[in-house]
């Protein structure tokens, strides 16, 4: 795996050379008055999932956005839904966001109890089941839920805004999932969200993340992917 940067003026460019490596923009950094524009945007700039941050005001503290919103946008693009859930008891959420057109689901180890439960409704539906964790949270939480899940989602900021400044410590968290992934001969992707741009996308890289999570740094045009 090998990932090259050079300056092509104001914006920075990738060129990237890895077994895969998709880029999941978040809607969260987007106009949420222009939604259909956005999601063509995502389209068009190279985003192979959509990543689409649901908040709780409890577990984080601000509302975004609802089943109502995801089921208005869901036909307006036919790139894969990330849904992350970032809410207290998700459990009570997830037939829900199903209903409305999620097709992954992500949902946070520190908010329920019954995980394995979950992983399970999610699969029994035809979706992929995430987990996500916070900067607070270690690897070594979740060893009894890796041989079950689709997605990891590494949280390298405290989750609940945009434009946040990555946590340096919580990168090498990809790299002993990647390793874990590798000695057990696990099958989940590794995603990573928070901080990514022009300065930090390389570490984030060479750590070994499958995918890539970005809104700030989307949407202002100061990340393009290779392809797009």
């Amino acid at each position: 795996m090998c990932a090259n940067i050079y300056n092509g003026g104001s914006i920075w460019y990738y060129s990237i050379y890895m077994k895969k490596t998709l880029l999941a923009p978040s809607l969260l950094s987007a106009d949420f008055g222009q939604l259909q524009e956005m999601l063509k945007i995502i389209e068009m700039r190279g985003g192979s999932v959509v990543h689409i941050d649901v908040m709780d005001g409890r577990f984080v503290p601000e509302i975004t956005y609802g089943q109502p919103v995801i089921r208005s946008i869901r036909p307006l693009s036919k790139l894969p839904f990330d849904v992350h859930l970032m809410v207290e008891h998700p459990e009570d959420q997830i037939d829900s966001f199903v209903a409305c057109g999620a097709d992954w689901i992500t949902f946070h180890f520190e908010n329920t109890v019954h995980i394995h439960r979950i992983i399970q409704r999610i699969h029994d539906a035809g979706k992929k089941a995430g987990i996500a964790f916070v900067p607070s949270t270690p690897v070594s939480a979740l060893s009894e839920i890796l041989p079950y899940v689709d997605v990891v989602l590494v949280m390298t900021v405290n989750p609940g805004f945009g434009g946040q400044k990555i946590i340096p410590s919580c990168v090498r968290k990809i790299t002993e999932l990647r390793e874990i992934r590798e000695k057990n001969g696990y099958s989940y992707d590794i995603s990573v969200d928070g901080g990514v741009n022009a300065d930090t996308l390389q570490s984030v890289l060479d750590a070994g993340a499958d995918i890539v999570v970005s809104g700030s740094a989307f949407f202002s045009g100061a990340l393009v992917w290779p392809g797009a």
